[in-house]
């Protein structure tokens, strides 16, 4: 017997995704970045990898080819976003980190993202933010 598929819930959370996307992109632009310079900031930010991680790492975490990946760090890196580090343990490997600027508006965005996800999530993801700690929070 297949399985009902819920065409409802499935439009609503499509919606709901959707709007707290267009949400997230306007609030990247409002700081001063296109969302995906904001996205590559958090792709690097959250990487749970052992060490920072490499260009290829985030263009694999934004969908998008390696040579893209590198244009975006390099104007990046221009802006004072990201700064780029040799990996002490292998010298071909480049590591992307967060410059302080870098990290203000990751945190400023993040911020006003969690409010925003708060104040529009359903029970059961309330539940999780609730559990979360605020962007800046050990």
């Amino acid at each position: 017997m297949a399985a009902t598929v819920d065409y409802r819930a499935l439009a609503q959370f499509r919606f709901e995704l959707r709007t707290f996307l267009a949400f997230s992109e306007e609030g990247a632009r409002k700081a001063g970045l296109t969302p995906q310079q904001h996205q590559a900031l958090l792709g690097i930010k959250g990487f749970v990898e052992p060490g920072p991680p490499s260009v290829g790492d985030i263009a694999r975490f934004l969908l998008i080819r390696h040579h893209s990946a590198v244009e975006l760090m390099n104007r990046m890196a221009k802006l004072g976003l990201i700064s780029r580090v040799t990996d002490p343990e292998d010298g071909r490997r480049v590591q992307l980190k967060l410059t302080a600027k870098g990290e203000q508006k990751l945190q400023a965005i993040s911020k006003k993202n969690i409010e925003e996800l708060r104040r529009a999530a359903s029970p059961a993801l309330r539940r999780l933010l609730r559990s979360s700690p605020q962007p800046g929070e050990p």
